[in-house]
């Protein structure tokens, strides 16, 4: 069937040729096609387009006219073609990113890296907020992907695990016993504690865990900041509930010391989120395949 638009782009084609028979092949038609495509443009538009010579053919007035148009809408739907082409061949587009500022630091900038290395010429957006928050933005439509601290409890969202992380208790030099003797979590919360404030998924995580010891936490500290909660701990205020593998630099230094607990708290992952209803794009899906990946230098060390 044979549209309004292709009878258009013959007669774009017509206009730049001025000829029916180099017309047709630019456009691999026959003359006769070609020419039935101008007849029947001309009938619908009811005007002549073309004076007929036999040296080729010239616009007429209004052919003029309307070729100045539609030239220019041909033109914008070529570029806006190349433009689509660019978004699925990544060579343009934007990823919008949700995550936490410590996951962001200790897991997701080695896969950030690697993304921009293959695709230099995408754009990132990256927000920072908790895992409820940023949830919610996902719902908006304002990020296209989250990277989270599980469990997520949403029937909305698809959810990928990416690694596992354990939460371990730290303390410094003060404390250095703890890390020898096994102790409980009965004895645990009867030192200072240091955590991470309430509403963030990785304190609601270990605080149910405990919880469902019997044990109920009442923090000295309550931190907005995973690096703080080391910093404090490095200087003696306290026991800090952290991410180990985000602690490693601090352990393997010597200058923190992991508690020595007789009931290991169970581990957990860190993974990728997004609606179930909304198509990713195709910047989302090759991030979440790279995200996904058993690329071992990507991996949580």
């Amino acid at each position: 069937m044979v549209t309004k638009l292709d009878l258009y782009k013959v007669f774009c084609q017509v206009g730049k040729s001025k000829s029916f028979s180099k017309a047709s092949k630019e456009l691999y038609m026959t003359q006769p096609a070609v020419s039935q495509a101008i007849m029947q443009l001309e009938r619908e538009l009811d005007i002549r387009l073309f004076n007929r010579t036999p040296k080729g053919v010239s616009l007429t007035n209004e052919g003029k006219l309307l070729f100045e148009y539609v030239n220019s809408a041909i033109n914008l739907i070529n570029v806006g073609e190349e433009k689509i082409l660019e978004f699925k061949d990544l060579t343009a587009g934007e990823l919008k990113i949700g995550v936490g500022d410590t996951i962001s630091r200790y897991f997701l900038l080695p896969y950030l890296e690697f993304f921009h290395n293959r695709y230099p010429n995408l754009k990132f957006k990256i927000i920072n907020g908790t895992t409820s928050a940023l949830c919610a933005l996902i719902k908006s439509g304002e990020i296209d992907i989250a990277i989270c601290n599980f469990p997520i409890d949403d029937n909305s969202l698809e959810l990928i695990p990416c690694g596992e992380v354990r939460d371990i208790f730290v303390c410094g030099e003060k404390y250095k016993d703890l890390s020898t003797a096994k102790i409980s979590l009965e004895e645990i919360v009867k030192y200072p504690l240091i955590f991470l404030e309430p509403n963030s998924n990785s304190r609601k995580y270990v605080e149910k865990f405990m919880l469902s010891k019997g044990i109920k936490i009442s923090p000295d500290f309550e931190l907005g900041s995973f690096d703080l909660l080391l910093e404090f701990a490095k200087i003696n205020l306290g026991i800090a509930c952290v991410v180990k593998e985000f602690s490693e630099d601090y352990l393997e230094k010597g200058v923190l010391y992991e508690v020595n607990i007789l009931k290991e708290i169970p581990s957990r992952s860190i993974g990728v989120c997004y609606l179930k209803s909304v198509p990713l794009s195709l910047a989302s899906t090759k991030f979440v395949e790279i995200l996904s990946s058993d690329n071992p230098s990507l991996k949580i060390k």
